[in-house]
């Protein structure tokens, strides 16, 4: 094998994979969508909303559950997309621990 090409082919993957995660955006919702939240490819909050029937002055900690069940939500599906998008890029290589 031609290291080399394995150098550029590992630089080129690394340079997809970040362009993936900075230009990723994925909803997650909780609460018959009260809260929404926004995260890129690196799971980075880029937006958050809250309706006025999430905020309950006597419940505060309905609205923590649903912000942590919208994140969750939101992870999962960051986590599906970036598998989904760059699930083939490490076809053909075969190097152990690339996990793609």
């Amino acid at each position: 094998m031609d290291m080399r090409f394995l150098m550029k082919q590992a630089q080129q993957m690394q340079a997809k994979l970040a362009e993936t995660q900075a230009n990723l955006r994925i909803e997650g919702t909780a609460g018959g969508e009260l809260v929404k939240v926004t995260l890129n490819g690196s799971k980075e909050l880029m937006g958050l909303s809250i309706a006025k029937d999430a905020m309950d002055p006597e419940d505060p900690s309905m609205l923590e559950d649903l912000l942590l069940a919208a994140f969750r939500d939101a992870t999962t599906k960051v986590d599906e997309a970036m598998k989904k998008q760059m699930g083939g890029m490490g076809a053909g290589l075969n190097l152990p621990g690339l996990g793609l």
